[in-house]
């Protein structure tokens, strides 16, 4: 490995949920890099409980065995899995990746150095360590609105904003069902300076994706915003592990 020893890199443990992308190829679904090929390493927990969260098997231990559901791997591992796939872009997802970004530096030196691009998802409420605001790293921030099922006071982190703000390494991504969610949108983006905003219509189908697209598309386009769908669930009928 280029950048670490591999005594290093083996002692660096991650708890994941799953990877996929190299076996069956798939796509980057949301955001700004929506339609590119794209590696997943999903991570395992998260620092929120959202009534409207499509990955609860990451966290809600009530519904799911953390024990069936994560797994712990190793840097190495999962720099070697990722190696094997010429696919440039690596989306780290969870849960709440950044829970575990200590020992994620590591693991991002030796995704870089065999020539591959990062995209954190991230729900915004931890800063990024100064070791992974590095070139060829993307933070994808979606903070998670009163409608998404949680506690504002917990999902919107001013502190941290301010910290993807700055790092210019950012992209703003806001989950959204009606209008009334926009008009946050436009506080919170005000509010914390949040540039670019991408908006994404809520939905695990694509019927539901359909219609809230229609429902917001007007109002998307009147703030001058990005608009994304979810790729995934339109091709896939939100297949885990696509």
């Amino acid at each position: 490995m280029a950048h670490g020893s591999a005594t290093s890199l083996v002692a660096f443990s991650l708890i994941v949920a799953e990877c996929f992308g190299v076996e069956v190829p798939t796509f980057q679904g949301e955001g700004p890099s929506c339609g590119h090929p794209a590696l997943f390493i999903r991570l395992s927990r998260c620092n929120l409980t959202c009534k409207l969260c499509d990955t609860k098997y990451t966290w809600d231990w009530a519904r799911f065995d953390p024990r069936k559901e994560s797994r712990k791997q190793t840097v190495a591992d999962l720099a070697a899995w990722a190696a094997s796939s010429p696919v440039e872009l690596v989306v780290i997802t969870g849960g709440e990746p950044l829970i575990q970004q200590e020992r994620l530096v590591p693991l991002v030196r030796e995704l870089l150095a065999a020539g591959k691009r990062v995209e954190f998802e991230t729900n915004g409420t931890l800063a990024p360590v100064p070791e992974l605001l590095v070139d060829g790293v993307r933070f994808n921030v979606s903070p998670k609105l009163s409608s998404f099922g949680v506690d504002e006071a917990k999902s919107i982190v001013p502190s941290a904003l301010e910290a993807f703000v700055a790092s210019e390494r950012a992209a703003f991504k806001f989950v959204a069902s009606s209008v009334p969610d926009l008009e946050r949108i436009a506080e919170l983006a005000d509010t914390h300076r949040l540039a670019p905003v991408w908006v994404m219509p809520e939905g695990t189908t694509a019927d539901a994706i359909t219609e809230k697209t229609r429902v917001l598309a007007d109002a998307v386009a009147a703030h001058h915003w990005y608009f994304t769908t979810r790729l995934h669930v339109l091709a896939f009928a939100d297949t885990r592990g696509r």
